[in-house]
């Protein structure tokens, strides 16, 4: 059984106090992959340019990601530049050059159809639910999505959602998404668009799992040095749903205990990606490295 990823690969230039790189491996997809490789067999669906580097399918490939569905077409692969706050909550946009990823057409081969767990990033509504209507075995399915999607595209999104068992947003697009200014009011009203599950990230402040039983919330674990915050809420997600898929859970039967550990395992491979730019961490990360620190969470959560 595999996990399956669908979004962006692509290359990133960042700036942020601790330093700036000029281009990186990036995009919701890897970060994803990347974090959940370690806790299941893992597959990605994206596109990449001509330009995209040996040196980075080598590292996608070191980790056991199946790269069969990563489509690389003539053009340039898509790259997003930013410049983070002093505190690294805020962003500002430089430049986003969608390149090959403006015509991506997600493609699945009839191995990934059949398989129980699907994770769709930060793309067009459409083409998420094109995809989940592609896969009639899934345990489990969710994904991610952001304000302009909310916006702009609010009818789409909402038939799309209505074939997740999971949503992952941060607390902003939750009350958007809502139009509750309360975030329990708000997640009980997008709870009732679709995915039973839900985890409202809050960045340093950690993160909140609804569910039919309750909520459970963690708080963020506290860095030594912060050098880069991209992808770090796509590595919560990777940890998240990895979790899952090593349990073998179900939207049907998934357990307050199995959904309390994937939140704390989100927010530990979210801690980790922030520590070295991109996804540099993920070079050098072994497993014993998170099982530590999800122990530390246990200790500091504890009373």
């Amino acid at each position: 059984m595999s996990l399956v990823v669908v979004g962006s690969v692509a290359y990133d230039g960042v700036t942020t106090p601790a330093g700036k790189v000029d281009r990186m491996l990036g995009g919701a997809c890897t970060y994803i992959a990347l974090s959940a490789s370690y806790f299941t067999k893992t597959e990605i669906v994206a596109v990449v340019g001509e330009d995209f580097a040996k040196e980075d399918t080598e590292l996608l490939a070191s980790h056991g990601i199946g790269l069969d569905g990563l489509e690389r077409v003539p053009g340039k692969s898509f790259f997003w530049a930013g410049v983070y706050s002093a505190d690294m909550n805020d962003r500002e946009t430089l430049t986003t050059e969608l390149n090959v990823f403006a015509t991506f057409d997600p493609k699945l081969s009839a191995s990934q159809k059949q398989q129980p767990y699907l994770m769709l990033g930060n793309i067009q509504p459409a083409l998420q639910k094109t995809v989940r209507d592609q896969m009639p075995n899934l345990s489990l399915v969710g994904g991610d999505t952001m304000n302009f999607w909310i916006n702009d595209f609010r009818a789409e999104l909402l038939e799309t959602l209505k074939g997740w068992n999971f949503l992952l947003i941060n607390d902003s697009e939750a009350k958007l998404l809502s139009g509750e200014s309360n975030l329990k009011k708000a997640a009980a009203a997008v709870r009732a668009l679709g995915p039973k599950l839900l985890v409202i990230k809050r960045g340093e402040y950690g993160a909140t799992l609804f569910h039919e039983n309750g909520f459970f919330s963690v708080p963020g674990y506290l860095l030594h040095g912060l050098k880069d915050p991209t992808g770090a809420g796509d590595c919560f997600a990777g940890g998240f749903i990895g979790y899952l898929a090593s349990r073998g859970v179900n939207a049907e039967t998934a357990s307050h205990q199995d959904l309390a550990r994937a939140v704390v395992y989100g927010s530990v491979m979210g801690s980790f990606c922030c520590e070295e730019f991109g996804v540099d961490r993920f070079r050098t990360l072994t497993r014993d490295d998170i099982e530590a620190r999800f122990e530390e969470f246990r200790q500091f959560t504890a009373f």
